[in-house]
């Protein structure tokens, strides 16, 4: 994939389904930190909290989100955070200060990963086209995540809203794959395919 820019995805050339249902997009740069650390240690999560702002995700496949920022549960003791793009270095750094002699770490992935974003009331009958999770509003809604395959890639899956709008995590290298796959199967939602 190309470089990025806040105004121009490197998949902005490639088609995509423009339904009112139905939006799909790559959001801009961002930042990603691999975070370790052991939740039962109080100095830990306080650190992080004093960094970011963010209280750790301790619920398995759950999130929680600042203005900027985004914390989601991978691991018992592993997190990824979501930075803005110019944050992600400076934050790695705040925090490995914060650890001192912690046993933790932040590991700066950003370049390993993309986000797209999928939204609009279609969104779930679209992503269940190609995920085994249980995608009902009643079973996963704001806030919750899950590490899983969708169309056979390794994804992170993150509901943002109630809207709902999805963030898919996936890597960088698979990222125009995972795109025109999703571009390929919503052409057929909306044609009965939809979670009731």
């Amino acid at each position: 994939m190309t470089e990025q820019t806040e105004t121009q995805s490197a998949l902005t050339a490639v088609p995509s389904a423009h339904r009112p249902a139905l939006s799909m997009r790559e959001r801009p740069a961002r930042g990603y930190l691999n975070l370790r650390g052991q939740p039962e240690q109080a100095a830990f999560v306080e650190a992080v909290r004093t960094v970011t702002g963010l209280d750790l995700p301790l619920t398995p496949n759950t999130m929680t989100m600042g203005e900027s920022l985004s914390a989601i549960w991978l691991a018992p003791n592993e997190w990824l955070l979501v930075t803005p793009p110019d944050d992600a270095v400076s934050l790695q750094a705040r925090l490995r200060a914060a650890f001192g002699n912690l046993f933790a770490t932040a590991t700066d992935v950003s370049s390993g990963y993309a986000t797209l974003e999928i939204a609009g009331s279609q969104a779930r009958a679209l992503l269940a086209r190609g995920c085994s999770v249980d995608l009902h509003p009643r079973v996963f809604g704001p806030g919750d995540s899950a590490q899983t395959l969708l169309a056979k890639a390794d994804v992170i899956l993150a509901q943002r809203d109630a809207s709902p709008r999805f963030h898919v995590i996936v890597r960088r290298s698979m990222a125009d794959y995972i795109w025109s796959w999703l571009d390929d199967a919503a052409r057929d939602v909306g044609n009965g395919a939809s979670l009731r």
